[in-house]
């Protein structure tokens, strides 16, 4: 009887602990992570990679990383055009304001950019005004801002901005209505401070581009202050890849393996959202490979 019981508790004991291996196995996607379509909501296809990456090359290398769509902003904006004309079931174009003269440190103040934008956004079905820079928050940059924020609502389209907190906030004063998506998840704010924005202005979106190394700790484990973040706000956080240069396109496998790396250690629910879910639900759009 004693033999029976003793293997009674044995065999409870260990049916315990596989159960809890499953459910701790289970609280991250790991392998799972390589399978998932990935939006990438930061992409450039600036005029230096018209040649080298011609339209075919760009969309057979999102192909190879597993990468379904993307938001693609580019300088000048014809770059975005090309790519969506050629693949417009995979390309959601957003209107950089640079062309010309006009770059990161002086759109707000070029000539005629606002009959620029409008025209361009009457021309062509962009869904979003950027990715733009705002280095500051300058009240002699309001007038222009409060037109393009005009347009933005009008048009419902989405405003993205690559700067610190103080000019996201600049651009709420300006119109609390405002759909905003920060580059960079606020490139080199720590990730209390973005947590802090998140809380605040419900209507505040991130691309997690450039900040791979800040996720993932020395260790390739997630760092514990953008996971409090991450799994805080898990429907406000999109992947990205920014391809400035063309050194970015030429590592655009390996910038895709790094974000996998981050996703695979969260939950199957989580790293979808990350992945390609919250821009399904952004840009209105089916994300599949």
């Amino acid at each position: 009887m004693m033999n029976h019981l003793k293997l009674a508790l044995i065999f409870s004991f260990s049916i315990t602990l596989i159960a809890s291996k499953v459910v701790a196995d289970d609280s991250h996607i790991g392998e799972g992570a390589q399978s998932l379509p990935i939006f990438d909501a930061h992409i450039h296809y600036k005029e230096p990679a018209w040649g080298p990456y011609p339209p075919k090359t760009i969309i057979e290398m999102m192909d190879k990383s597993g990468v379904a769509m993307g938001l693609v902003s580019s300088t000048p904006d014809e770059g975005t055009i090309m790519l969506w004309k050629y693949a417009p079931d995979r390309i959601v174009p957003e209107l950089r304001p640079y062309h010309g003269n006009a770059g990161s440190s002086n759109w707000t103040k070029a000539p005629g950019m606002e009959a620029y934008l409008e025209k361009r956004l009457d021309e062509y079905p962009h869904e979003g005004i950027g990715e733009f820079h705002l280095h500051n928050a300058d009240p002699a940059d309001r007038p222009l801002l409060e037109k393009v924020a005009a347009m933005a609502i009008k048009r419902d389209l989405y405003i993205h901005v690559h700067s610190d907190a103080k000019p996201v906030a600049f651009l709420f004063s300006i119109e609390p209505k405002l759909k905003i998506i920060w580059a960079h998840a606020g490139m080199n704010e720590p990730a209390d401070l973005v947590a802090k924005m998140m809380s605040k202005y419900k209507n505040l979106w991130a691309d997690t581009s450039f900040r791979e190394s800040d996720i993932l700790a020395d260790d390739n484990s997630i760092d514990p202050e953008w996971r409090k973040v991450l799994e805080t706000f898990p429907d406000r956080f999109m992947v990205g890849s920014d391809t400035w240069i063309n050194d970015q396109w030429a590592d655009y496998d390996g910038i895709m393996i790094q974000n996998r790396r981050w996703l695979a250690q969260f939950s199957r629910e989580h790293a979808e959202m990350f992945a390609y879910k919250n821009a399904e639900r952004l840009f209105k759009r089916k994300v599949k490979k």
